[in-house]
């Protein structure tokens, strides 16, 4: 079973990356049996599309 340190290293690079399908099923599970990581990964989600927001690069918006 996957701890938790590794589920939060998981929910971070599919941020950033397409997750393979080993990794997707073992984060599901976690996630599945993890209230404290279903959290993390609810806050990750946000983070990253406050993040988007802010970022030039990402935005077809002019920097202010």
């Amino acid at each position: 079973m996957m701890m938790c340190k590794e589920a939060t290293r998981l929910m971070s690079l599919r941020q950033d990356r397409p997750l393979g399908f080993q990794e997707k099923l073992s984060l599901r599970l976690h996630l599945a049996m993890c209230g404290a990581c279903r959290e993390c990964d609810r806050q990750f989600t946000l983070l990253h599309g406050v993040g988007r927001h802010f970022d030039p690069e990402e935005n077809d918006e002019p920097p202010a």
